[in-house]
């Protein structure tokens, strides 16, 4: 028998209201999905203005990186032609995403959930994603 450790829907608002509170900063509305350790949705606000493509993309970025317990920009050089992982992008039915954005979230060294965050560049998902994490960790 295991135990696992996973977020709860407070856990989730407190890495939504922080990743918002970034987009709100930098003026740019997202897509915030929240999953729990296994890649299942347990909370998503399409800011104003987020754009419609996003919805899914912030979804499976969060879903990989909870389930691969990774970043999903640590995919992006190793799954470009003649790398590793080339083609690791179409696995999982193309869920898999290899553009930054989507973080895991760790707890007492165990993943608990991921974040992924779309609508801006990769570098503002990433900067927004981040600070979910920040005010996450600052409830431990």
């Amino acid at each position: 028998m295991i135990q696992v450790t996973r977020l709860d829907l407070a856990d989730a608002r407190v890495l939504l209201d922080g990743a918002k509170a970034k987009a709100e900063e930098i003026g740019v509305p997202m897509c915030i999905a929240i999953t729990d350790e296994s890649g299942n949705l347990l909370a998503f606000e399409r800011m104003e203005g987020g754009k419609v493509t996003s919805i899914t993309i912030a979804i499976d970025k969060s879903f990989t990186a909870s389930g691969a317990k990774k970043a999903t920009h640590d995919y992006g050089s190793a799954s470009q032609p003649g790398a590793p992982a080339y083609g690791i992008g179409s696995a999982i039915g193309g869920r898999l995403m290899v553009v930054a954005g989507g973080l895991p979230v760790m707890a007492g060294g165990d993943c608990v959930g991921g974040i992924g965050i779309s609508s801006g560049t990769p570098g503002q998902d990433r900067e927004v994603a981040e600070a979910g994490i920040a005010a996450f960790e600052a409830t431990l």
